[in-house]
């Protein structure tokens, strides 16, 4: 009784917000009625790969994107919650890096759901990792926070520090396709007793990340899970950029890792 009663009295002096622009909505960690048409959530046909939305598609139908059929994926299947735009585009950057890592519960939630049918029965999650001087400095992972969200919605086991950042690379954005790929070359390794507690070999990996551009990251830490003996890897992100990937800049892309 008495925690219901706190709970009544929290909730009286600090009534939920919108999680991008703060003002009141019914629920705690919701959208209001102006945020919500502003997030552009994924929801008509994709591409199974990479979770770019492709347009002559029914809802729940997947096929080859143009970049996917161009670059060799390591991984099978990919998902995305929401294209990189809009309010989608404030919430990574806000969780990223304006200290924000309350988003990662709405946002882990949202990816969660797209992440459902990507799902096996020995799936084991597994974040993109920092290096330990970005980590340092950005005080958290982001790609963590959200896995550890995705795995208590989807009940599946969550690995934080499976995979390594061996080197410090540099910052992915405003590098080309070839730039970003060549930048990542072993850089990421597997820790070996975190591989043997939680069996990797033979395991399904579903890697979580904020976002997917080029998919360099990805493919970096899909082909280090292979290498190390995983079954298969899947991916899963919150925001899909759906910019040409052939392109030369990445220009719109904000300091991704």
């Amino acid at each position: 009784m008495f925690q219901g009663q706190l709970q009544s009295a929290l909730r009286t002096l600090y009534p939920p917000v919108c999680v991008t622009c703060e003002s009141p909505v019914t629920r705690d960690f919701g959208l209001c009625s102006a945020c919500l048409p502003e997030m552009p959530f994924i929801s008509g046909g994709i591409c199974g790969t990479c979770g770019v939305p492709l347009s002559g598609l029914a809802f729940g139908q997947t096929d080859i994107c143009d970049s996917c059929l161009q670059i060799p994926r390591p991984w099978t299947d990919g998902r995305a919650a929401a294209t990189y735009a809009d309010r989608a585009r404030t919430l990574v950057l806000q969780l990223k890096h304006g200290d924000r890592s309350d988003l990662a519960r709405p946002m882990g939630a949202w990816l969660a759901e797209a992440a459902r049918p990507l799902l096996k029965a020995d799936t084991l999650l597994v974040p993109v990792p920092l290096h330990r001087s970005r980590l340092l400095r950005r005080k958290y992972n982001q790609a963590v926070l959200l896995a550890r969200q995705v795995s208590r919605h989807l009940q599946h086991p969550m690995c934080p520090d499976l995979l390594i950042r061996t080197r410090k690379t540099l910052m992915q954005d405003h590098r080309g396709r070839d730039e970003r790929f060549a930048n990542l070359d072993k850089s990421i390794s597997v820790s070996g007793p975190r591989a043997r507690k939680f069996g990797l070999t033979g395991r399904h990996i579903l890697l979580v990340d904020d976002v997917m551009s080029s998919g360099a990251t990805l493919g970096a830490c899909a082909i280090t899970c292979l290498d190390a003996g995983a079954r298969q890897v899947d991916v899963a992100v919150f925001a899909r950029s759906a910019l040409d990937e052939f392109t030369t800049g990445f220009q719109d892309i904000d300091s991704m890792d």
